[in-house]
C-alpha cells in the first residue's frame, strides 16, 4: 500500500507517494502519466513524505540543490538505469538525451532514454527537467514545458552571470 500526501508548490499541486522504503512518486496534478489512486492511504505524518515535502520546500526556496530523501521508484531495469543517471545531473546543469543514454550504458539509445525519462515517476527529485534535446532545446516534460522552463530558471537564478548566460540558451532566451 502506498502512502500519499500533497504539497502546494509554486508550480502547482504535487502528489507525493511513498512506500516504507522511500519516495515512489512526485507528480504535478493533472500531468501526463498521473497515477490513479488505488489502495492508498493519506498520511501527512509518514516519515518519507514529511522529508520529501521539507526537501521540496527547500528546493523551491532556493536552499536545496541536492535531495537526500530515500527513493523507491517502480520501473523496468532499463528505466531505473536511466533514472539513476538523471539523479546524478546536478542543480543548474543539463544533459542531452543522447548523453543520458550513453551514461546509462546504452549509447545510441537516445529515443529509448527519452521514453524512460518521460515515465520518470519522481519528478523534480529525479530531475528529468534537466534533460534536453540534442540541440539544447526544451523537449517533452510530463509536467508541461512551461514548468520545465520555470524549474530550469529557478536553478539558473542561483548562479553567476556567465553560468546564467550559458544556461539561458537552453531556455530560449539570450542574455
Amino acid at each position: 500500500m502506498l502512502a500519499y500526501d500533497t504539497y502546494e508548490s509554486p508550480q502547482g499541486t504535487l502528489l507525493i507517494t511513498a512506500t516504507p522504503k522511500g519516495v515512489a512518486g512526485v507528480y504535478f496534478k493533472g500531468q501526463k502519466h498521473f497515477p490513479k489512486r488505488r489502495d492508498w492511504q493519506r498520511d501527512a505524518r509518514h516519515p518519507v513524505l514529511r522529508k520529501a515535502r521539507r526537501e521540496l520546500e527547500e528546493y523551491f526556496a532556493g536552499e536545496r540543490k541536492r535531495f537526500s530523501v530515500a527513493l523507491d521508484p517502480k520501473g523496468t531495469r532499463f528505466q531505473r538505469s536511466v533514472w539513476k543517471q538523471i539523479a546524478k545531473v546536478g542543480f543548474g546543469e543539463t544533459l542531452t538525451y543522447g548523453e543520458l543514454a550513453r551514461r546509462a550504458g546504452h549509447p545510441g539509445s537516445a529515443r529509448a532514454a527519452g521514453a524512460a525519462t518521460g515515465r520518470n515517476p519522481i519528478g523534480i527529485i529525479v530531475p528529468c527537467h534537466r534533460i534536453l534535446g540534442s540541440d539544447g532545446s526544451l523537449t517533452g516534460y510530463a509536467g508541461g514545458l512551461s514548468r520545465k522552463r520555470a524549474l530550469l530558471r529557478l536553478e539558473v537564478s542561483g548562479f553567476g552571470r556567465s553560468a546564467q548566460a550559458k544556461s539561458m540558451m537552453y531556455l530560449g532566451k539570450h542574455p
